[in-house]
């Protein structure tokens, strides 16, 4: 379906593309035996949370919203991990979770009591920090020194505390499965005799297995080498978000203006950077446009695109696109693998409008399913 036929802006997930990267990740799931699970802080678009189930045995929550969504659209119980739990918001974040990590130990004492008083069967884990990652990233580096996020060896006691079953980890941001090898072996060595005692194991997120160059194959020797070294081991749990996301989607958007300064020609476009788009200035990185190429001394339709906020920097600031033909006000600009991240990301900044949401079906056709950008959202979000 040509994208003109689309709204603009809009974010359109393509359910055959989504159901290929499910069926990729059940067929690991069967092969090593694991589970692998949803995260949503990666991919929450709810409305294909029926077909998710279908493949994968669950999702994974960071919050209270994320949890009861989990509840009200896949229909299953969350697995839930925050950095922080709330007081007011303990005991029903419990009703939503079927296993629920810390991320701390003086976390686990605060609420101990009220959690193994819940009356439903609810498996309890905690975080550790394996202090190895290969994210070059520092923002999305959970391993740095002085990280707030899982419990260094040095601090756990040696055996599990009594109502725990599980161990944590998450070092990965769109890794391959060598780098997970390589943070086992210091999650091994680090933690070794405490997985010993452990019901399950949870391996995070960032396993970019949807992605056309990764060893398939490697990751389920892996995952089955871990099995066998572990036979205590009931569940070995992987969370990808991105991966399920992968290459399903895209963001639709118009150029309404055309800007010049000092020789640098600007597209204005309706949606912004910093609100539907944020990873492109918090990574950086250069998101793919269809049709459009890198630059070279001979180009000659050569545009920076910029976001529609009045923020100084709501451009692509890591480099411009050059396109065949010069741009017009009204033509579409497209920007490729959009659904995983972006999505959930979004802010209304300076009130700007969010995108639509649609999906194109398996049988080709274009359903709009929300139109999330009117005042009431962005009122409502304030106060």
């Amino acid at each position: 379906m040509p994208h003109e036929n689309f709204p603009s802006p809009c974010f359109v997930l393509y359910e055959e593309a989504l159901e290929a990267n499910l069926q990729l990740l059940d067929l690991v799931q069967k092969e090593a035996g694991v589970s692998i699970i949803c995260a949503l802080k990666g991919f929450a678009f709810w409305h294909a949370f029926p077909l998710i189930y279908q493949y994968l045995k669950g999702a994974t929550a960071s919050s209270l919203n994320e949890a009861q969504l989990i509840v009200e659209e896949m229909q299953c119980e969350a697995h839930t991990y925050a950095p922080a739990y709330f007081e007011e918001e303990f005991e029903t974040l419990l009703y939503y979770s079927s296993h629920l990590t810390f991320n701390s130990l003086s976390q686990w004492s605060r609420f101990r009591e009220k959690a193994l008083a819940c009356p439903k069967k609810i498996s309890f884990g905690l975080r550790v920090n394996p202090e190895y990652s290969e994210v070059t990233t520092d923002l999305y580096n959970p391993a740095l020194p002085g990280s707030r996020l899982g419990i260094l060896a040095e601090n756990m006691p040696l055996h599990l505390p009594e109502g725990i079953e599980g161990l944590h980890f998450h070092t990965l941001c769109e890794n391959d499965s060598y780098a997970l090898e390589n943070c086992l072996k210091s999650f091994e060595e680090k933690f070794g005799d405490l997985i010993q005692e452990c019901k399950w194991v949870n391996f995070g997120g960032g396993h970019h297995i949807t992605r056309r160059d990764y060893n398939v194959a490697h990751l389920i020797a892996l995952l089955k080498d871990f099995k066998q070294r572990y036979p205590n081991i009931e569940e070995v749990i992987l969370e990808p978000g991105e991966a399920v996301g992968w290459q399903t989607g895209v963001l639709t958007s118009t150029v309404e203006d055309i800007v010049e300064n000092k020789g640098i020609k600007t597209a204005m476009l309706n949606i912004s950077f910093a609100c539907h788009l944020p990873d492109c200035l918090e990574m950086p990185y250069k998101p793919v446009v269809m049709g459009a190429t890198d630059p070279t001394p001979e180009s000659k339709c050569v545009y920076r695109l910029g976001g529609s906020s009045c923020l100084a920097g709501d451009y692509i600031g890591m480099g411009d696109f050059c396109f065949p033909e010069p741009l017009e006000i009204g033509d579409r600009i497209i920007f490729d693998d959009m659904i995983h991240y972006t999505m959930v990301k979004t802010t209304f900044f300076n009130g700007v409008k969010h995108p639509s949401i649609g999906m194109v079906t398996k049988e080709g056709d274009f359903i709009l399913l929300a139109e999330p950008g009117k005042y009431t959202d962005y009122k409502a979000k304030l106060g």
